[in-house]
């Protein structure tokens, strides 16, 4: 009997010790995948020089640039928000808003990985973003060409494929809608107007408009002159400048809020004045009201939706 529970005994303490070295093996095993994945970055050159970026990130915060991400099914940690020009409503995130005008607390707080920024971050600006988490600065080169954006957005974290696929799908309706309204209104001229609501001016869209300046290049409408000739991205006009806007076609949207905003009700009175109505546009019934968030956003998704709009107003 002592000899079989003293066998036991034996039998029972090996058990244990393999029992604790498996454990143990699988700690050390953890803890490397853990210190790995820590580590795990690599060096890429944006608009400042080169910078250490995780190589699959996984909280995203893309400050005027999360258009992008939900085009490439990433969803952001904010998204950013101004007092005065609300937010993108059209991405319809549910994710906490960033005031730009304020503090970092809540970007603190989403605790991103990494955040992507474009042309409104100056080095300053870059640099306080860099406290926060890695922090990478499209280059001013692309700033201008969705397409580019996207792809080099998608390459940042590390997602090449979802780029090609969105770019594709973008060409083909850019195309398809090209051929489309030069069909349907061929060289009738288009001019993109926003009424400030502040001032009760009226700004017009220039082809160089980074917002709205695709509808031309992109889909081939043509522009009425005065946007045509202007070398600023917008400019409000003058009375005088009012009166030669004899445009074929007026698109039109307000520069806060939307057309059934409470504080807005003043400014679009404007738009029963004489000067306003005898527009050749207005007199025809050829004047579009956009939707503002959108139509003030120069991103792929916003693009697309532009080009939705394009066609439902233009093509027969």
């Amino acid at each position: 009997m002592r000899r079989g529970r003293y066998f036991s005994f034996v039998v029972f303490f090996a058990l244990m010790f393999l029992l604790s070295a498996c454990g143990s093996n699988e700690v050390k095993e953890d803890t490397a995948t853990e210190e790995q994945t820590s580590k795990d970055t690599r060096i890429v050159e944006d608009e400042f020089g080169k910078v250490e970026i995780p190589t699959n990130p996984q909280r995203v915060a893309a400050i005027y640039l999360e258009d992008y991400l939900t085009a490439l099914d990433v969803k952001p940690v904010v998204q950013w928000y101004h007092p005065s020009w609300g937010k993108q409503d059209y991405l319809g995130l549910d994710v906490p808003e960033f005031d730009i005008t304020g503090s970092m607390e809540t970007l603190l707080q989403a605790k991103p990985d990494l955040i992507i920024v474009d042309g409104a971050a100056d080095k300053a600006k870059y640099e306080e973003y860099s406290k926060v988490a890695p922090t990478y600065r499209l280059k001013e080169d692309i700033l201008q060409d969705p397409r580019k954006i996207v792809e080099t957005i998608a390459d940042v974290l590390n997602i090449p494929d979802k780029a090609k696929e969105m770019v594709d799908q973008y060409e083909q309706r850019v195309s398809d809608l090209k051929a489309k309204l030069d069909e349907s209104i061929g060289d009738e001229t288009v001019a993109v107007v926003r009424l400030n609501v502040a001032d009760n001016t009226l700004a017009l869209f220039g082809i160089k408009n980074r917002y709205s300046g695709y509808i031309y290049t992109e889909t081939g409408l043509t522009p009425h002159p005065l946007a045509r000739d202007m070398t600023e991205f917008h400019e409000v006009l003058s009375e005088e400048a009012i009166t030669e806007l004899d445009a074929d076609h007026i698109i039109l949207f307000p520069s806060n809020g939307t057309w059934e905003s409470k504080e807005n009700q003043e400014a679009i009175k404007w738009l029963d004045s004489t000067l306003w109505k005898t527009l050749p546009a207005v007199k025809n019934g050829h004047v579009y009201i956009a939707e503002r968030t959108y139509w003030q956003s120069g991103a792929i998704t916003a693009n697309l939706l532009k080009y939705d709009d394009l066609e439902k107003w233009f093509v027969k």
